[in-house]
């Protein structure tokens, strides 16, 4: 039977590779969406990382407050369980946006599988925050929408008290899970758009309807043409560009990729120009955005400027076919470079999917005691060990031999280094929050912010952390 699993995180920061997961609730329902579960669970900060001032000053997550909570490893392994349970549709508000990868990054550092709640299982996604975009766009009467400095507002510390979906503070895990799921309540009353809105994430569905979508032009070559609407074109587009089709990608699986048409830098494109001058979309099937037929109603938000320029582009492309040749060949090619820097923790994507041997090791560290698991650091490969020891590091420090011990101790002296060019970097050249930048950013926020004395009192807390951290490992 499938349940939707409504969720949210509130977490130290930003960075999906190196920050972690402090609260986690979630309310399991069925399709109609009544409620059957709800689940909290608070996490214990791992003694590596340094939170960040502006999250906590958003979330009011006190450190103290979560030394009685599970070990991340503990907590991960809970949050794994509950995602990849079968039949369980993963859903939240901009979760595809952020929560998803967030977890994605956090299962992976436990050595836990990243992927399978996507598609193992009968498990699958969903999230509300692109389906808001278009009952903003095309069913407005479902919701009240607010306004903040005079534009409509879809963030959901926004919509909840403007249409009283939950009370209770914003930014509380379990507060934003119930706002959602009321959120998801409002949106069903109107079943139709909610039914297809619901199926553009499943995967058969999508492609299906893609397609359908008219060639750009007569011929047979000609691609297809669609309007994609994704929260990433942002209000000033109303959230949407007409786009055509390039094909798969080469590289990255199951990645469609789709070119902009409403930019006036496209039709000056050369064979030379095509990184400036062309804008890309890449899709995964069953993933925002949605692509749409390039006809009434879904049109009436495109300005007369935006559809004649749109003319303009396909004019361009059609005459030059071998151009659009070479910029479809330049995006289906295109890979991110490799980074023999990167730090461990955020080298998924890089790394790629375990072998069945790691995957079966893996799942032994989890079923076996402690003495169990360090044991099993002289199986895994240079990789996994060294995660494997991060992981013990973390919560089992005293249990671990000596070596270890002191591969741990300099991997945390590194870290609370004053020296910012120690700090570990992710897959997009970002440096892990280190001692540095989190004083910064703090007096950074007393400068610019009005600050409660909730928060007065939570960056106290963290700067004593910090110079705690500091003299540690001095």
């Amino acid at each position: 039977m499938n349940t939707l699993l409504f969720y949210d995180i509130e977490s130290t920061g930003l960075n999906k590779c190196f920050d972690q997961v402090l609260q986690f609730a979630a309310i399991r329902t069925d399709l109609e969406l009544n409620e059957l579960e709800r689940y909290e669970i608070i996490v214990k900060l791992n003694p590596d990382i340094i939170p960040s001032p502006f999250a906590s000053i958003t979330h009011h997550v006190s450190i103290a407050d979560n030394e009685q909570g599970l070990n991340e490893f503990e907590a991960m392994q809970k949050i794994h369980s509950l995602l990849n349970t079968p039949g369980t549709i993963s859903i939240g508000y901009n979760t595809l946006g952020f929560d998803d990868e967030f977890l994605r990054f956090s299962f992976y550092r436990n050595l836990l599988t990243p992927y399978t709640h996507q598609f193992a299982n009968h498990c699958r996604r969903m999230d509300l925050y692109p389906m808001a975009i278009m009952y903003h766009l095309f069913k407005s009467e479902a919701l009240i929408w607010p306004t903040v400095d005079g534009k409509v507002s879809l963030k959901l510390d926004q919509l909840s008290p403007a249409n009283n979906l939950a009370s209770g503070p914003a930014h509380t895990a379990i507060v934003d899970v119930e706002a959602t799921v009321e959120l998801a309540r409002r949106f069903k009353q109107h079943e139709k758009m909610w039914n297809y809105l619901s199926s553009y994430f499943d995967k058969t569905t999508d492609q299906a309807r893609e397609m359908k979508l008219s060639p750009a032009w007569e011929g047979q070559k000609a691609p297809l043409q669609g309007l994609m609407i994704y929260g990433k074109f942002g209000k000033q587009a109303n959230y949407n560009a007409p786009v055509i089709s390039l094909g798969q990608h080469h590289h990255y699986r199951n990645q469609t990729l789709w070119l902009r048409l409403d930019l006036p830098e496209l039709a000056s494109t050369t064979p030379d120009s095509i990184q400036e001058s062309t804008w890309a979309m890449s899709k995964r099937y069953g993933e925002p955005g949605f692509i749409l037929p390039m006809q009434e109603p879904y049109t009436q938000y495109l300005s007369a400027e935006r559809q004649a320029l749109v003319k303009e582009n396909l004019a361009f492309l059609q005459a030059n076919p071998e151009l659009l040749a070479k910029i479809a060949h330049y995006h289906q090619e295109f890979t991110y470079p490799i980074n023999p820097e990167i730090d461990i923790d955020a080298a998924l994507y890089q790394n790629g999917f375990l072998s069945p041997v790691e995957t079966k090791l893996c799942q032994k560290f989890h079923t076996v005691d402690i003495s169990g698991k360090i044991k099993l650091l002289t199986d895994f490969s240079p990789n996994l060990q060294a995660m494997a020891v991060r992981v013990l590091g973390r919560h089992y420090y005293d249990d671990l031999p000596k070596p270890f011990q002191q591969q741990f101790n300099d991997y945390l002296t590194r870290l609370f280094s004053e020296d910012e060019s120690l700090l570990p970097i992710d897959f997009k050249q970002n440096r892990r929050t280190g001692i540095g930048k989190a004083t910064a950013e703090i007096i950074q926020v007393r400068c610019e912010r009005e600050l409660s004395p909730k928060q007065e009192a939570l960056l106290a807390e963290l700067e004593t952390y910090i110079n705690a951290r500091k003299h540690s490992t001095a």
